[in-house]
């Protein structure tokens, strides 16, 4: 073997390693769906089926297009944000399943319409039994306009369901998910995938959602001598520049002394005379 096969060899090796672990990192999906939407495949390589109750059940929309982005998410990936199937009723969506196992159900959803929370609030079931989402307000989880994900994770074993510590069974090899109409306008649903097997470090994550941070108060500093003797000279200025209601008055304490003698030796001057008078009588 001369050395330019030997390299080819270990080349050949090296790429067919590398793509038997991306092949091994990416999830098993068993069924994904682009609500409201066309057939699309996303930055994860999962490709999403047309939706399958298109101009059957409720309104399939593109309203969320009219949104500048769709945060949290590739561009590639803000269609399955923008479109929606949403009802004035109850509706949902039956997802075959491949045999016993454990599965997660990744409920993609966005706000594109209101602009307040506690305005859109609904609930989600599977297999018409288990409540996974309850009162599912998305704008007052993260606002208009941002990606949010929902994992729901159960497991499939001798044609039962189990989610959490109840258990259900499932009739037909389907699954059913459900978006419960509530007391506040309609449900709602971007895109569903399905995942046998999963592994968390595999899974599909959104980017983190952004928050912003609160701006700290400037601490309040103890008042110094410098300080006092600041707003005492500001106090006295305000004094001196306040104006004053009537003519100004004569301060009592600024007369003289003399001035104020006067009174008694006039009464002196005149008890004198009276004095005389008494003593020649």
């Amino acid at each position: 073997m001369t050395m330019h096969t030997h390299m080819f060899c270990v080349l050949l090796g090296t790429l067919l390693g590398l793509s038997q672990l991306t092949t091994a990192a990416q999830p098993n999906v068993i069924y994904a769906i682009n609500a409201g939407g066309e057939a699309h495949v996303d930055s994860h390589g999962i490709k999403y089926a047309r939706d399958p109750l298109m101009g059957k059940v409720g309104t399939d929309s593109d309203y969320g297009k009219q949104l500048l982005m769709i945060n949290r998410v590739k561009p590639n990936d803000e269609i399955l944000y923008q479109t929606e199937r949403y009802h004035y009723e109850t509706f949902g969506y039956e997802l075959p399943i491949a045999g016993d196992g454990e599965y997660v159900l990744i409920l993609k959803f966005c706000e594109v319409y209101f602009n307040a929370p506690n305005m859109k609030m609904f609930d989600v079931q599977i297999n018409n039994r288990h409540t996974v989402v309850s009162d599912l307000d998305i704008f007052s989880l993260v606002g208009k306009g941002t990606a949010h994900d929902e994992y729901v994770y159960f497991t499939v074993s001798r044609g039962k369901l189990y989610y959490k510590e109840e258990e259900s069974e499932i009739r037909t090899g389907k699954v059913k998910v459900d978006f419960v109409k509530g007391y506040k306008d309609n449900p709602k649903i971007n895109a569903i995938v399905l995942i046998k097997g999963y592994d968390d470090t595999t899974l599909p994550q959104l980017s983190p959602l952004m928050v912003e941070q609160p701006v700290p108060e400037p601490l309040e500093e103890s008042p110094t001598t410098s300080s006092i003797a600041d707003g005492d000279a500001q106090v006295d200025t305000k004094n001196k520049q306040r104006k004053t209601s009537g003519p100004k008055q004569p301060n009592p304490y600024s007369l003289d002394e003399s001035s104020m003698m006067l009174p008694v030796f006039i009464a002196i001057g005149a008890f004198i005379p009276l004095l005389f008078c008494l003593c020649r009588l």
